[in-house]
């Protein structure tokens, strides 16, 4: 068949490539092209081009800072950038591990989440930052406008003492203070959510783009997927196998827990950690209910037992109960902060409430306690390799002092669980605890007594992924025949080549006391030699002791300027640590 067409208006030499493109060109492709030239020609066919919208105001800039530790604050802010982000500012997340004082003098409006560590600490990530901003030389952050929201525990002294510092420094460098600073107790996640739509709405109301804008016009869309589970809402989830990695002669209990996930969808990363929502025992519930001569009525029992902290004692508690006792040596040990460290340190809210003078009402004991909080368990496994499985690692506290047996309230519920029968957990995520992205890198991991737990789960990674690299791992407990957590499996690791060296460390197995410290001073030559080879170090742990022990032997093993080294390798992310 052929088609007479009338003269081409094009040369030949035009043509060639067109009919090219159209003879391999399919049905569809060629309607494509014969709309495309209609539209080509409707465009050179317009007579004047549109008017210009009108520019867009441009987006109030908003940064938001967050010092963290466990995680808490670096929540807190992603949920407040999210917010911020819908309602048209232009915002920056900024880790206070990577940044500086003076970085923030253009910053405009500064939203400022900041935790507290242990009594009164800065975040460890966060140390940095919070020097440079106590210097003498620290820049003037005139212009700047903030708000800080802190993070603490009133058990602590030193309550929400980061954030003061922050906030009072900022204001001290002439920054403008937007509103009071906000403190939370362990039960933030209410009051932050509150302070954080507070301060968005004061913000929109002053700077944000008019509704018109474009910005308001754009649509977010989380790409992430519901969560199944959170710290609000946690999964109950089934243990399936509990044992006790201890021997019988041994002097304490360190159970390994397999939590079945099957049907849960509960994502975790090997460094992440597990949260375990407890419940206090019952024998705890009937002995506060009887120190405080308050009836055990079922609602109430119940209540006791969910929701609160029957075991801190706090100083707002030590006041009240004074007061409610006419009780001035109360009233003088809640106002001594270090008597009352000395004195709290093995005693419970149990013990307290015996010495008031007076029998308490069931409203008056509720007001005095705190919100049960979750406990938090570095996990011990990796999906990869168990499946829908989650494994813990979780020593079981118990002591006696002042006539009474004491248990911890997460570790003793765990124990006493049985299998099949259910807990409620969440994970927390910890991407500043991870396995080096970059393949073939060296780790040295120190992780005593349960702090192994998270370096089973890289080793079960690398297993499970084929993946190659110098591994050197430090362990220490108090007996090798008692108390060498996992021995086997880290010893078939040791044989298959997975795990390059490992060194122990029995603290009891001879008269001097022998601790991961010590076999990391007897190793510096070759401990050298691997930082020197960029490998990445981390640390889990006691953060009281050992963590601390562990820096200053690193420190004096990398020389005059150890601390400084160190803390250039934290800020590489080659010096990680998850202490407690």
């Amino acid at each position: 068949m052929s088609i007479a067409l009338a003269e081409p208006p094009f040369a030949a030499e035009e043509l060639a490539p067109l009919g090219a493109l159209l003879a391999r060109a399919t049905a569809g492709q060629r309607r494509w092209l014969a709309g495309y030239v209609a539209g080509f020609d409707a465009a050179l066919a317009a007579p004047t081009a549109a008017p210009a919208a009108p520019a867009a105001p441009p987006r109030p800039k908003l940064t938001i800072l967050y010092a963290t530790e466990s995680g808490n604050a670096e929540s807190i802010a992603a949920a407040l950038r999210r917010d911020a982000t819908r309602r048209g500012f232009a915002v920056r997340l900024r880790d206070a591990a990577d940044t500086l004082p003076g970085e923030l003098s253009d910053a405009g409006t500064l939203l400022v989440v900041a935790s507290t560590w242990g009594d009164g600490e800065a975040p460890q990530r966060a140390a940095g930052f919070v020097t440079a901003l106590e210097a003498a030389d620290a820049p003037s952050l005139a212009g700047l406008r903030f708000a800080v929201l802190a993070l603490g525990d009133r058990a602590y002294a030193r309550f929400c003492a980061t954030g003061r510092l922050i906030d009072a420094r900022l204001a001290a460098l002439g920054a403008e203070r937007l509103a009071p600073l906000a403190e939370c107790d362990v039960d933030f996640a209410s009051p932050a959510a509150t302070w954080s739509a507070a301060r968005l709405s004061a913000l929109a109301t002053a700077d944000a783009a008019p509704s018109d804008a474009a910005s308001d016009r754009v649509i977010h869309v989380d790409f992430a997927g519901a969560a199944t589970a959170s710290r609000q809402a946690p999964a109950g989830v089934a243990v399936s196998e509990l044992i006790n990695l201890n021997s019988s002669r041994s002097d304490r209990r360190t159970w390994h827990v397999e939590l079945d996930l099957a049907g849960i969808g509960l994502a975790y990363e090997p460094g992440d950690a597990i949260g375990v929502w407890p419940r206090n025992a019952p024998a705890l519930v009937e002995a506060v209910l009887a120190a405080a001569g308050v009836p055990a009525e079922a609602d109430l029992t119940e209540s006791l037992a969910s929701r609160y902290d029957l075991t801190t004692v706090t100083v707002p508690q030590v006041e009240t109960i004074a007061q409610l006792s006419a009780d001035s040596s109360l009233a003088a040990l809640a106002a001594d902060a270090r008597a009352f460290a000395a004195w709290r340190a093995d005693r419970q809210l149990v013990d307290l409430l015996a010495l008031a003078d007076r029998k308490l009402t069931a409203a008056q004991l509720v007001s005095l306690l705190r919100p049960l909080a979750p406990r938090l368990y570095s996990v011990a496994s990796s999906r990869k390799l168990v499946g829908d499985a989650a494994h813990l690692l979780v020593a079981e506290v118990a002591w006696e002092s002042h006539g009474r047996a004491r248990r911890g309230v997460a570790s003793g519920m765990l124990a006493d669980t049985r299998p099949g029968e259910e807990v409620r957990v969440f994970v927390q995520p910890n991407r500043h605890f991870r396995l080096p992205g970059e393949a073939g890198r060296p780790v040295i991991m120190i992780g005593p007594g349960t702090g192994v737990a998270p370096f089973r789960g890289f080793l079960q990674e690398m297993e499970a992924t084929g993946e190659k690299r110098p591994s050197w791992l430090f362990f220490g407990a108090r007996r090798f025949h008692h108390d060498f957590l996992y021995q086997t499996e880290w010893q078939d690791w040791l044989r298959s080549g997975l795990l390059t060296r490992l060194d122990l460390a029995f603290s009891r197995d001879q008269p001097e006391r022998v601790y991961v410290q010590h076999r990391i001073w007897e190793s510096r030559e070759a401990l050298s030699g691997w930082i020197r080879d960029c490998a990445s170090i981390y640390v889990c742990g006691d953060a009281a002791g050992m963590a601390k022990d562990v820096h200053a032997m690193l420190a004096r093993i990398l020389g005059a300027d150890g601390d400084e080294q160190l803390s250039a390798l934290a800020r590489s992310g080659r010096y990680q640590r998850d202490v407690y």
